[in-house]
């Protein structure tokens, strides 16, 4: 590479590009709006849909149906990946993430005004399951634009943190879905769950007005201009990194599966048990979420310093040990080891594994196939996890809750399979071939 040449890409290793935090920003409304209105319907799943949608007369019937639906979103997630992740590597980033926006905002703001089971019958069920599927698609096809768009506009000694700024979509989303449930739980009425999908309506307009002004990745456009641009990515990656995608997919289960557990299924758990209140189990939440939009941030910056693979094996390791833990604490009914349990396995266990992922899974592909690479792994492991509060309950009403725990533990240690199969991609080598880059070497 001669001095000329280098200086362009040194200028961009070091500093990152002039819009890199307004992508940051931009990348991470859009993601907290996407979690924002996906994770909505899973407190109403374990709250209310089971009366609502699904009316049994066995409570349980109606929570594992609610359950179903949810996981139907996931479901349809790696078929938004595979779309999301084609326009995203053949016509850019920026295009993917400002539809994506648009439709899962109209979606949310669509299961607010739908009809119950007691006004239309079996059209309820079926209309929310529909707009489901809707929402499965544009939240597959968010994630790889979102957090490749803010990597690969970051400077390179930092991607880990930059990177991680979009992931703060997750604590965030769940903090403004539960902080809406929590207002509304004294309500009587249907109110209670339809003002927080109507209030997405709000945020979304937001989220657009930012995005539309975030600026195209500068690795897509240079790729683009360099005539680099793959005829057809999702092939591409198939064919030469289908062993890294799988490696993708065992990784994030140990994340998304232990989330699951914790928001989702463990509100539903505690509340038909009689173990803590509603308010005791959202206040958990929220505390734990306010906590995770530091940490974060704070473990993919240590990513920077540690490695990828050296912080992911210890959140897998994590994961494995706290899942029976996380049951006894919650059984003594204590309102303060409640709140624990969402502190532990959220900001500490469940936001290291987050907060490395977003440079983490985009290091192990190139270029002209990132999104697609790094979004079908991701999304195909959201449609695993999505079916685990369905599962943990099913498996809770047979075996109680040990069996739920073994489901925790047991997709920490298939993140550990993942680690161990997995490459290293910012260690002591490539921090040394990034400085010779910003050498201009």
């Amino acid at each position: 590479m001669t001095a000329i040449d280098s200086r362009p890409l040194a200028a961009q290793a070091k500093n990152g590009s002039p819009d890199k935090l307004k992508t940051a920003i931009g990348s991470t409304v859009g993601t907290t709006i996407e979690n924002y209105d996906f994770l909505a319907y899973g407190t109403a799943a374990a709250l209310y849909f089971g009366t609502d949608f699904f009316p049994s007369e066995d409570p349980v019937v109606g929570v594992l149906l609610g359950f179903l639906t949810f996981g139907i979103g996931f479901a349809m997630r790696p078929l938004g990946g595979i779309i999301g992740g084609y326009l995203g590597d053949k016509y850019g980033r920026k295009p993917v993430l400002v539809g994506a926006l648009l439709i899962m905002g109209i979606a949310t703001v669509l299961i607010g005004l739908l009809p119950t089971y007691a006004q239309v019958g079996i059209l309820a069920p079926l209309l929310l399951t529909f707009i489901r599927i809707v929402q499965g698609l544009a939240f597959g096809a968010e994630w790889g634009g979102a957090v490749l768009m803010t990597f690969e506009h970051a400077p390179w000694r930092q991607r880990g943190k930059w990177a991680a700024i979009p992931q703060l979509g997750v604590p965030l989303g769940v903090f403004l879905a539960n902080i809406a449930f929590l207002m509304t739980a004294g309500l009587d009425s249907e109110l209670a769950w339809r003002i927080p999908f109507l209030l997405s309506a709000v945020l979304i307009v937001a989220g657009m007005l930012i995005r539309l002004k975030v600026s195209e990745s500068p690795e897509f456009e240079e790729a683009k201009a360099e005539g680099k641009l793959e005829k057809n990515p999702i092939w591409t990656v198939l064919r030469d990194d289908w062993r890294t995608v799988l490696r993708v997919i065992a990784l994030r289960l140990a994340e998304t599966g232990g989330f699951y557990v914790i928001v989702t299924y463990l509100i539903s758990y505690l509340t038909t048990n009689d173990i803590a209140t509603r308010e005791n189990a959202l206040t958990g939440l929220i505390i734990a979420t306010a906590l995770g939009a530091v940490t974060t941030v704070l473990w993919g910056a240590l990513s920077d310093r540690v490695g990828r693979r050296t912080l992911y094996l210890i959140g897998c390791l994590a994961t494995v040990a706290f899942g029976f833990p996380l049951f006894l604490l919650v059984n003594t009914g204590m309102p303060a080891m409640v709140v624990l349990v969402y502190i532990i396995g959220l900001p500490i266990i469940h936001d290291m594994l987050a907060g490395t992922q977003g440079a983490y899974f985009s290091e192990l592909f190139q270029t002209s196939t990132r999104t697609s690479g790094a979004s079908l792994g991701y999304q195909f492991s959201a449609a695993l996890s999505g079916f685990i509060p369905f599962i943990a309950a099913a498996v809770a009403a047979s075996s109680g809750w040990p069996g739920v725990a073994l489901i925790y533990v047991a997709v920490g240690v298939i993140g550990l399979l993942g680690v161990a199969f997995t490459r290293e991609t910012w260690g002591r080598r490539e921090r040394a071939e990034v400085e010779k880059v910003i050498a201009g070497q």
